[in-house]
């Protein structure tokens, strides 16, 4: 009825025994440990620690250490729970991309909110996230912001994740603090390879090993023409204004030169 088998050369010997010949208990195992006491464990139990041990993040990469406040695990948590798992990644590499270039420009920052912004910075493009209307950027800032204001952040640190996220994408960014770019300049190394260049090589494929690509580029790119054919009007004036009118053939967009032209005031 039981197949048992010892494993040594363990802290403590662990006997792993698998019940047999019962179709109800043929998903538990009794683990026999510390000095004789013996637990029955559920192989979904024991399936689901170690799916979390598979998700905690690691404490440094390439040098980098990953916040690990309760806030910003709750973060980390809610954007794997949002994303899919090459946007999320993209999203740990994004703030690490981000540090290593405020570590190479000397750029002080709030490393726990910028952490936090950069892992919900694309919150706006997953359903669960998008309004009716607004561009992704506005979208992610916004539920960042509600994310930390609920839990008792202050405005100012609040109001640093909105910006980072907001005009991650964005020239305007260049008018802010310098630390509110780091999100931008970690997904545009990231999407685009921008100043990858000027980082060591082994430091950026440690990165891309600890969190990788999973066919990121056209993962990606399917994502960001997915979100422009839910809302096609909501990239007007960004920088995915011309790739959603490209993958929108048959929508009319606002012609500016038409409505300037034919425009009367007072006529």
């Amino acid at each position: 009825m039981f197949e048992g088998c010892r494993r040594p050369g363990l802290l403590q010997d662990v006997v792993v025994r698998k019940v047999s010949g019962n179709p109800d208990l043929a998903r538990r195992f009794v683990v026999a440990a510390l000095g004789g006491a013996t637990v029955s464990v559920s192989g979904g139990l024991l399936a689901l620690a170690a799916a979390s041990a598979s998700t905690r993040l690691p404490r440094e990469v390439a040098g980098i250490r990953l916040p690990d406040s309760p806030l910003a695990l709750a973060a980390s948590n809610l954007a794997r729970a949002a994303s899919p798992a090459f946007l999320f990644n993209h999203c740990m590499r994004t703030f690490l991309f981000g540090a290593l270039l405020a570590e190479r420009d000397r750029v002080p920052y709030d490393q726990e909110m910028i952490f936090i912004a950069a892992g919900l910075h694309d919150l706006g493009l997953t359903r669960t996230y998008a309004s009716a209307a607004q561009p992704f950027e506005v979208d992610g800032a916004d539920a960042a912001k509600a994310f930390l204001v609920s839990r008792g952040v202050s405005e100012a640190r609040a109001e640093l994740v909105w910006n980072a996220i907001a005009l991650h994408t964005s020239i305007l960014v260049e008018h802010q603090p310098p630390q509110v770019g780091l999100v931008g300049d970690g997904a545009g190394a990231d999407v685009f390879g921008s100043q990858l260049d000027t980082l060591a090589e082994e430091r950026v494929r440690t990165i891309v090993r600890a969190f990788p690509r999973l066919s990121f580029n056209t993962e990606f790119r399917d994502l960001l023409v997915a979100h422009c054919q839910r809302k096609p009007f909501a990239q007007r004036g960004t920088w995915l204004d011309g790739f959603c009118r490209l993958h929108n053939p048959a929508v009319q967009y606002p012609d500016l030169e038409s409505r300037l032209l034919s425009t009367r005031v007072g006529d």
